[in-house]
């Protein structure tokens, strides 16, 4: 029986060890997301600041002119991206807080702390989906103000479609790298 326990022991010291060992890693990969997070969320903050009239467009076709619609949906897909990148931040930070917390009752060892694996998988992974949704209403907020400026998709406009699509194709290029990543991450 006491053989047992030892191993119960030592191999909860073993976890111990290595979700200690792996804290750093995670804080550090929160201070990333929490940084990406600010710069999007005061790029889409500066972006309903300073939204234009739509007299600015640059399409001589008047039936290619975007309308009141898309100014509308550039607005909500602006709020909802916001929304999702300070979602995103403030788990994050929560996720820091709890480890900080934690590791403020052991001082001898530096940004290591003892943390639940499946409530830090959630944050990382509720915070990483904020990420990426902000990022989706994002690039649709960024498609319709270039339909604003330069006329619909629907026209047919070579300029506006080639914007469009190379817009498209290297954020989601992009996001399916982060995607992979924080995937690959729990697999380690």
């Amino acid at each position: 029986m006491a053989d047992s326990d030892i191993e119960t022991n030592s191999n909860h010291n073993s976890n111990q060890s290595t979700t200690s060992s792996t804290t750093s890693v995670h804080v550090t990969a929160l201070d990333g997301i929490v940084n990406a997070n600010s710069i999007f969320t005061v790029a889409v903050f500066v972006g309903m600041a300073f939204d234009q009239p739509r007299d600015l467009t640059l399409t001589d076709r008047t039936e290619c002119n975007a309308g009141i619609d898309v100014e509308r949906d550039l607005i909500v897909f602006e709020v909802i991206s916001f929304a999702f990148f300070l979602f995103s931040s403030l788990v994050a930070q929560g996720m820091k807080l709890a480890i900080n917390l934690l590791n403020s009752k052991e001082t001898d060892e530096a940004f290591k702390a003892t943390i639940n694996k499946d409530v830090l998988r959630l944050g990382v992974v509720g915070s990483a989906g904020g990420s990426i949704l902000g990022c989706v209403f994002l690039l649709l907020s960024i498609v319709d103000i270039i339909q604003l400026r330069l006329g619909l998709l629907s026209c047919g406009n070579s300029l506006t479609i080639h914007t469009v699509l190379a817009l498209v194709v290297l954020v989601s290029s992009a996001l399916s790298v982060y995607i992979f990543t924080v995937f690959y991450s729990f697999r380690k």
